[in-house]
């Protein structure tokens, strides 16, 4: 009956939103790094841990008042709470006994809940004895005042601010990452220790002039002396002493060398690492951002716009030459291809990014970016670059939203404009935003005036405005030239004089801002107007 009722109840999780929700958030508040709540929480716990401290200080020769101890007993529950919950986190029981039932059932096994129990206690005591674990279990014992002696464990709530400080934490995992060279090191210098603590202690005997009266002063002068402190008050006085002070100075200096030198390294090879670490944190803090893949030509443009109209971005780059200039113009980089699911993940594609623009020099490359960016997120805006025509369509079967060719652009502008210089600078103009001329889209919605009528019939030159081109997905424009595809639509650059204005149509219109609102505005009363007769 008892074993029934515990897997009816494991079902019942496991269906539960609720329960599923909560377990979400305390993983978002305790554990999910690219979480901003934890940002938040780590903040306020460093806070409190601190004052903790200080609180546990004040009490060494003051006496604390009702209000200090009510603060310390919250700061405590608090701690307990979190040490609760994060064992909570460390395993989900239910699935364990969930997992354990259904192999029995489809086995025709008996299952054992005994055995269960045993597994999850298991799971639940390697938890315990976790490093970080354990300093939260040692960091709540100094709160218990009748055993004076546990405030030895004071230290213990220092060391609790290991959970929150990422760099911290990057610290321990670069001396985790040189273990065996820490290791054997340590064996070394301890056995250094032990030949340089027995030698001094024979030589040094306060029978023999010196001034080592037991074995514990002598492993005092031994360690002060291998880390070349030397404090001066023992010092050998025969010459049997001073000959292991010489040697273990020697000694010594190799052996923090050789220490300094393993810790380098691996800073070194991690500093990448720590480097890419941080721009992840700082992309969480934005709501909103854009993933550029490639730093070249083009992209170095993009960013540059994105950057004067104040929006974030992120910058994915292979080349070592493209990732030091983003660097020195101060941009968020990473250092890695763009076309490996994990990068663009990690980079935010599914936690804030709104577009990938992909701006590499190999359509290849930019191929595979936009395969894996709409593999990872669907609904994502993809604009690719494409060098050559011929891979236009492969970008558009991979996933791009958009895809643009800078070489044709130019290419088109420059054959359409050759012979009108003024035109063809105020295009240069506006790209290097040197004017007050901008660029805008305008729709010929149904029921304006512009429905329905021949670019010849506006008269953009009367409304000190210039035409650019069209956008429809309107299968009637595809006879006219300079047809440009995108995606389910069509760039018609440089309309002729009789092409008819249709529902929907898009007009890339040039001119100063003032006369393009007048025009939209025209357009949109026009619009209510032919609704109104309606």
């Amino acid at each position: 009956m008892l074993t029934r009722l515990i897997v009816y109840f494991a079902y019942f999780l496991k269906t539960s939103q609720r329960y599923q929700r909560a377990k979400l958030f305390f993983y978002n508040l305790l554990e999910n790094p690219n979480s901003r709540l934890k940002s938040y929480f780590d903040i306020f716990m460093i806070c409190l841990v601190m004052l903790s401290v200080f609180l546990l200080i004040y009490e060494v020769d003051n006496k604390l008042s009702e209000s200090e101890i009510l603060f310390e007993h919250c700061v405590i529950s608090l701690f307990i709470v979190e040490y609760l919950l994060r064992g909570w986190l460390y395993s989900d029981n239910h699935k364990i006994i969930l997992e354990h039932y259904e192999k029995a059932e489809y086995l025709n096994v008996p299952f054992r809940l005994g055995k269960v129990a045993g597994i999850i206690l298991a799971k639940k005591v390697k938890y315990v004895f976790t490093p970080l674990a354990l300093i939260d279990l040692l960091a709540i014992l100094p709160s218990y005042r009748p055993l004076r002696i546990l405030r030895v464990f004071l230290i213990f709530r220092l060391f609790k601010l290991f959970r929150y400080f990422n760099s911290i934490k990057l610290f321990a995992n670069v001396l985790a990452s040189r273990r065996f060279e820490l290791v054997t090191l340590g064996i070394f210098l301890g056995f250094l220790v032990f030949v340089a603590t027995t030698g001094i202690y024979l030589f040094e005997k306060p029978a023999n002039g010196g001034q080592v009266k037991n074995l514990f002063d002598a492993f005092y002068w031994a360690i002060v002396t291998v880390a070349t402190v030397g404090y001066g008050d023992i010092t050998p006085q025969t010459t049997g002493g001073r000959i292991v002070a010489m040697a273990l100075i020697l000694i010594g200096l190799g052996v923090l060398s050789f220490l300094i030198s393993i810790i380098v390294a691996a800073f070194n090879e991690e500093m990448d690492e720590l480097r890419e670490s941080s721009t992840y944190a700082e992309l969480n803090r934005f709501n909103s951002f854009i993933i550029i893949c490639g730093f070249g030509r083009v992209g170095q443009h993009i960013a540059k716009q994105l950057e004067k109209d104040k929006q974030h971005f992120v910058i994915i780059d292979t080349k070592e030459s493209n990732v030091l200039k983003a660097k020195r113009l101060g941009y968020l980089v990473i250092h890695e291809d763009a076309s490996k699911n994990g990068v663009i993940r990690n980079a935010g594609i599914n936690n804030g990014a709104t577009a990938v623009i992909c701006t590499t020099g190999d359509d290849v490359i930019n191929v595979y970016i936009t395969l894996t960016s709409r593999h990872l997120n669907p609904d994502i805006r993809i604009i690719s670059r494409a060098n050559n025509q011929d891979n236009v369509k492969k970008l558009y079967q991979a996933g791009a939203s958009n895809v643009i060719q800078p070489f044709e652009i130019a290419g088109m502008v420059v054959a359409e404009y050759i012979g009108q210089p003024v035109a063809f600078e105020a295009i240069l103009g506006i790209i290097r935003e040197e004017s007050h001329i901008i660029m805008e889209t305008l729709c010929a919605h149904s029921g304006s005036f512009i429905e329905g009528m021949s670019i010849a019939d506006i008269d953009f030159e009367q409304r000190k405005l210039m035409l650019l081109g069209i956008i429809s997905a309107n299968p009637v424009h595809q006879k006219h030239k300079n047809s440009y595809p995108i995606k389910n639509q069509h760039f018609y650059f440089n309309p002729e004089s009789y092409f008819v204005l249709r529902e929907g149509d898009l007009l890339v219109v040039m001119g100063r801002e003032y006369a393009i609102d007048y025009f939209r505005d025209q357009i949109e009363k026009s619009r209510l107007k032919s609704r109104r007769k309606r």
